[in-house]
């Protein structure tokens, strides 16, 4: 397939020279300091990075392994499957797992091809949880990545040939080559900016979308239409990905200083930690906001609304423990792991609510 070779493109060449961004605006006050300034900011990076070197193996291992980070695989696919449901009363379980098979597979691939090309930029020098810099091999993490992208391709055209819905297919192709140009070369549009537009339109509209539409059945003499879209689907893919969005969005603020170094403009690197923490109290605020307003134009169910409505609590502790600890790095870098508990939590209410207004229960 012509997407499928574009996505295993990049990772069959040989390291670039680093990314050079554009300079303008805030931009270019960072990137134009000079080479003291950058000496002074790789310093800093690898300060922040200290406590690191004192951890153990095991727990480098498991940040590396980034566990918890596999929510953004399981919860566009379950509210998804569960919109579905709500819709239709359709649910295939062999499709399911073998689709979360498949969506865990490709975030592996997402995860080892950004350690890969991050440590071409010289991004992950001084991150010891990297994968290529715990096992001291380019190679074996971009094989590994290769793998993991073919095998995960191999459960997403199963469930496409089950389902016969090109909408499928099409959309989650769409959202892994979000995945190809945030990271990986030519483009690296995270190194100007661009990772969380990108990151809400792959875990929200896109996959989220996708994995709706992979409950389509055609194959079922009873059952011959394709499913609709529906404001259902579009209303809980936009929050998934909005709780998404806050996951990357958090994990920049402990890599400022190395992100600068190598010209990596995120967000957080042009607007500073105290604006950024101002932003995840504007998004959490927004989360909710668009809960209560999916819910009264009846995009959602009651279910949701109420279900949903129990997680604020944790976004609250999202945002106390942001605007308390934006400042100190080594407590801030927890701050991504409340966001994934944020997500999971969120999304597993929003599911739920789905199959329970589906049984007649705050329909």
């Amino acid at each position: 397939m012509p997407l499928a070779g574009v996505a295993l493109a990049p990772l069959l060449v040989s390291p670039l020279a680093p990314y050079s961004p554009r300079r303008s605006g805030v931009a270019t006050t960072a990137a134009a300091r000079r080479p003291s300034d950058l000496r002074r900011a790789r310093c800093s990076a690898t300060a922040a990075s200290g406590e690191a070197g004192e951890l153990s193996r095991a727990t480098l291992l498991w940040r590396a392994a980034k566990l918890p980070i596999y929510s953004v695989a399981l919860v566009p696919l379950t509210v998804g499957s569960a919109s579905a449901y709500h819709h239709a009363g359709l649910f295939f379980v062999k499709r399911y797992f073998i689709l979360l098979a498949a969506a865990i597979l490709v975030i592996t691939w997402l995860n080892l091809s950004n350690d890969v090309f991050d440590s071409d930029t010289g991004a992950d020098k001084n991150k010891k949880e990297s994968v290529v810099n715990i096992i001291g091999s380019r190679a074996v993490t971009q094989n590994a990545a290769i793998a993991s992208l073919l095998l995960g391709f191999a459960g997403l055209f199963w469930a496409f040939a089950e389902a016969g819905d090109a909408r499928f297919i099409f959309l989650v192709m769409c959202a892994i080559f979000s995945g190809y140009v945030y990271q990986c070369p030519p483009f690296r549009l995270s190194y100007q900016g661009l990772g969380e537009p990108l990151c809400f339109a792959a875990f929200g509209p896109l996959a989220t979308t996708a994995f709706y539409f992979s409950n389509s059945s055609v194959n079922m003499p009873s059952r011959t239409a394709l499913l609709p879209l529906t404001k259902t689907v579009v209303a809980s893919s936009v929050l998934v990905g909005l709780t998404t969005t806050l996951i990357l969005f958090c994990s920049h603020f402990h890599q400022i200083d190395g992100d600068l170094a190598v010209g990596k403009m995120s967000p957080l690197v042009r607007v500073g930690t105290e604006v950024g923490s101002r932003i995840v109290v504007v998004a959490i605020a927004m989360l909710y906001i668009l809960l209560a307003g999916f819910g009264i134009c009846k995009a959602l169910p009651s279910a949701c609304t109420v279900l949903c409505a129990l997680t604020l609590p944790v976004g609250k502790l999202v945002v106390d423990y942001v605007l308390k600890n934006h400042k100190d790095n080594a407590k801030i870098f927890m701050a991504k792991y409340y966001c994934v508990r944020l997500h999971a939590l969120f999304g597993i209410a929003l599911a739920s609510g789905l199959v329970l207004a589906r049984n007649g229960i705050l329909a």
